[in-house]
């Protein structure tokens, strides 16, 4: 598992156009990867509009045409508001429609040379990874968020803004850390877990569970997606 190379030809489309494609994409700008084509979203009223000067071109349903037009790399602009279902379902309508997932590294967020990450990481500003960390595809590491030492962080995992991993700590899967939260070292994260908002994690958390407060309990299970 190695950074993603640096595109060298082809052309760039965002996978939603809310708030968190916004931060994204001015990522993107400032640290301009391949031209962006345009941004798809499902909600008709932002069809035509422009985001950070970026045209909206339509749904999601124009992605099976994309190749023919140039387009060879994607970036998730979906949040984590609510789910990270939409991440997961729109990420692998991209896979399958032949795009591949480029890295939004801002140029304040700070990775270890020794981390690694798969494809499609976004580190915003402030975001630090330390050394020996290991993230899969498509995780988010929001602004001022830390991944501390030799942790290990699963595909589509969030972390919002804030959310501090210490070292040595496993997530899974589409887990979800809210803002502000602390996780203690070595712990473990199952997949799908949602962690609450300034939540302190003194236990490890099974999958598809959410917890809350501090110390964090149990708030309730969740069903398999």
């Amino acid at each position: 598992m190695n950074p993603a190379p640096t595109p060298s030809s082809g052309s760039l489309v965002g996978l939603g156009a809310g708030g968190h494609a916004r931060v994204v994409l001015e990522i993107l700008q400032v640290a301009p990867v391949v031209p962006i084509l345009g941004l798809l979203d499902p909600d008709p009223d932002l069809h035509g509009h422009l985001l950070q000067g970026v045209p909206v071109l339509g749904g999601d349903a124009l992605l099976v045409d994309l190749r023919s037009r140039g387009v060879t790399h994607f970036f998730l602009g979906a949040g984590a508001a609510g789910s990270l279902a939409v991440r997961e379902r729109t990420h692998q309508a991209a896979l399958a429609a032949g795009l591949l997932p480029v890295d939004a590294l801002h140029p304040r967020a700070w990775i270890s040379p020794s981390a690694a990450w798969a494809t499609g990481l976004t580190a915003m500003a402030q975001a630090v990874v330390h050394p020996g960390a290991r993230l899969g595809t498509q995780v988010v590491v929001n602004t001022g968020a830390i991944v501390e030492h030799d942790c290990r962080v699963g595909d589509l995992a969030y972390l919002a803004p804030a959310a501090c991993l210490l070292g040595g700590c496993e997530v899974g899967a589409g887990a979800f850390l809210g803002a502000g939260c602390i996780i203690k070292q070595g712990l473990r994260i199952g997949e799908h877990a949602v962690i609450g908002a300034g939540a302190v994690v003194l236990e490890d958390v099974p999958p598809f569970t959410t917890v809350v407060g501090n110390p964090a309990r149990t708030l309730r299970p969740r069903s398999p997606l």
